[in-house]
């Protein structure tokens, strides 16, 4: 992780005690609102790969969200006691994380085609499984480039962080019925692109 994410105490911490649970999300964060800086890096540790992986699908660009990913965990140190515990903490990380790169494609509305193919590979997959998933997941890669921007966070959000709809209203800022709306919609699109390449929708 990097220095810059414990470098600096933060302001005006909350006084709180932590859970019960000395280990779950929601005691780290509390310990950070404390100015903790070993909980920081389990925080960093345990959850850096999901919102690394969240960004990067956003964005097509490597760089961009190794930056990010940064940003949001530098956030998270400066604001956890901003943190109610209304919602689950990887969902509070995933909110900050899509603000973060939405603000972000904002600042650069065109993105080239290279980015817009980006191998997004799972960085813990060994070489063999790689190679096995290579093929089929271009193809998926393909597909969800070719959904709307809301279609595609849907997709991602539902399926590849397993949000529930609550979840994700609160991560996008709309209403459950919307979320729904959206997913249903971008189902049956991924559904129907999938078809068209030959591979039966993992989201049927």
């Amino acid at each position: 992780m990097r220095n810059d994410l414990v470098g600096s105490s933060p302001s005006a911490w909350a006084s709180r005690p932590a859970p019960s649970n000395s280990n779950s999300d929601e005691a780290l964060i509390a310990k950070i609102a404390s100015g903790n800086r070993l909980a920081m890096q389990v925080l960093y540790a345990r959850h850096h790969t999901r919102i690394y992986r969240f960004i990067l699908r956003l964005l097509g660009n490597d760089a961009s969200a190794e930056d990010l990913t940064s940003e949001v965990f530098l956030s998270v140190w400066r604001q956890a006691h901003r943190f109610e515990a209304r919602s689950a903490v990887t969902t509070w990380l995933l909110a900050i994380a899509r603000y973060k790169a939405i603000a972000e494609l904002r600042r650069r509305p065109t993105v080239s085609s290279d980015e817009k193919n980006a191998d997004i590979s799972d960085p813990a997959d060994d070489p063999e499984v790689a190679l096995q998933r290579k093929h089929r997941g271009q193809i998926l890669r393909g597909c969800l480039t070719q959904l709307s921007s809301e279609h595609r966070e849907i997709i991602d959000l539902v399926y590849y962080h397993e949000k529930s709809v609550q979840e994700v209203a609160e991560i996008l800022g709309i209403p459950g019925n919307t979320v729904k709306t959206r997913m249903f919609y971008a189902r049956r699109k991924l559904s129907e692109l999938l078809q068209v390449q030959g591979v039966v929708a993992a989201t049927s």
